[in-house]
């Protein structure tokens, strides 16, 4: 009997116990618009650098912060493309 009851479940069944949002619908993620997202906010760093600054205290900051997201990306990147050969 409860061979059966372990033969008929999916394995994709959330318990409301680990996964709280799962009692009133979905509760994925958005890879796509979070990737989008994170390169939309390392051009407006790059973009926060036109102005009127008074030192270049600023302009560090903003290009550091910047590469580190486009980094990320990259690595990202080829964390997904290079993930079917693990």
């Amino acid at each position: 009997m409860a061979g059966k009851a372990v033969e008929k479940r999916t394995g994709t069944e959330v318990d409301p116990r680990d996964e709280p949002s799962a009692e009133w619908g979905w509760h994925g993620s958005f890879p796509k618009a979070a990737r989008a997202g994170a390169w939309a906010t390392a051009a407006i760093m790059f973009l926060m650098l036109i102005g009127n600054h008074q030192n270049r205290t600023e302009d560090v900051v903003l290009i550091v912060t910047g590469v580190g997201i486009i980094v990320f990306l990259l690595f990202d990147l080829r964390r997904r493309r290079t993930a079917w050969r693990r």
